[in-house]
């Protein structure tokens, strides 16, 4: 371990058996357990409801990663340099293996469960009195105005070029089918249940995870445990389950009896609304992997472009047909 990770650990009534490291992180072990060590950029005040969020998860019998106060009481720990750090618990599982469709199941279910205790529960702040609460997720109508304009603004920066690739070249080819398909899912989206779903999720403060994927979810032989939760906000809770499905269909070519099987293990525990069923319909059917990797490129070195690059995008817009397939058939979706 660096200083600074040393450094921090004695801020902590534990006692380290033995560290490991891993990927930006260090597992700790302690007479209490597995441990975390992650340097973070989260500040005090959204620590304390991150930690006040998964205290309460505990309560209802949950696993999660929740932090650790140090002898000052305090959630995050300030090195000399400045680095902040997180201590947090851990599990020693296996991650969710997104080829292991059992997995899949299991954590789509998994899932299902988090969200019928994810709803906040207001804390006062001392210093401030009066009740703090988590932010709001971006609302999708200005999201979806907000990307199509810049595939437009991308547009019109690859025409100028006078050199173009390969990207650039495929980035034209298939502009047109692309935007059309953003446009069409504004449009639908305007005349959706959205907003009031929207409206009714944030008012009751309904939380979702912000990034739940098979690698933010451990198995254990007994148990399911979640893990990161520093995204979280209040928002309507199946965008979790929209970017699970996501990932995973991505690995399956949108595979419709998968897909359905993950939908139906979800709706087992918690009922799917029809204006949820709808909203994920509206975010499978927009272009998201096809705008997100254009604007990556938009805000990169244009100069180079990795082969790499030109792959993803090739295979976003081969797997557009494969989405617009899976919505008919499992949401009777249409464009």
């Amino acid at each position: 371990m660096r200083e600074s990770e040393l450094e921090i650990l004695e801020q902590y009534p534990i006692e380290a058996e033995s560290t490991r490291k891993i990927r930006g992180a260090f597992f700790i072990n302690t007479k209490e357990g597995t441990m975390l060590l992650k340097e973070t950029k989260i500040s005090d005040r959204r620590a304390l409801l991150f930690y006040t969020l998964l205290c309460q998860l505990e309560e209802s019998g949950k696993y999660v990663d929740t932090p650790i106060l140090n002898s000052e009481n305090k959630l995050v720990s300030t090195a000399r340099d400045g680095s902040r750090y997180l201590l947090k618990k851990w599990y020693d599982g296996r991650e969710c293996e997104v080829r292991r469709e059992a997995d899949v199941l299991m954590a789509a279910e998994n899932l299902a469960h988090l969200h019928l205790d994810m709803k906040w529960r207001d804390i006062c702040s001392v210093e401030e009195k009066h009740e703090i609460r988590p932010p709001a997720g971006r609302h999708l109508k200005e999201e979806m105005i907000c990307h199509n304009r810049e595939l437009k603004k991308v547009r019109a920066f690859v025409r100028k070029r006078v050199n173009k690739g390969t990207f650039e070249a495929m980035y034209l080819k298939s502009f047109e089918q692309m935007y059309e398909t953003g446009k069409a899912v504004e449009e639908r989206l305007a005349n959706s249940k959205y907003d009031e779903l929207y409206k009714s999720s944030v008012e009751e403060g309904l939380l979702i995870h912000g990034d739940y994927n098979y690698h933010n979810v451990l198995l254990l032989p007994q148990k399911v445990v979640t893990t990161n939760f520093e995204h979280f906000r209040r928002d309507v809770q199946v965008l979790d389950l929209y970017y699970f499905l996501r990932k995973v269909m991505e690995k399956y070519h949108w595979s419709v009896v998968l897909g359905n099987e993950i939908l139906s293990r979800y709706n087992s525990v918690r009922t799917l609304q029809k204006e949820e069923l709808e909203y994920i319909a509206l975010k499978i059917a927009y272009p998201e992997k096809f705008w997100k990797i254009v604007n990556a490129y938009y805000h990169s070195n244009k100069a180079w472009m990795p082969e790499k690059n030109v792959e993803k995008l090739e295979l976003a817009v081969a797997q557009n047909q494969e989405k617009l397939r899976f919505l008919e058939v499992i949401f009777d979706f249409r464009l």
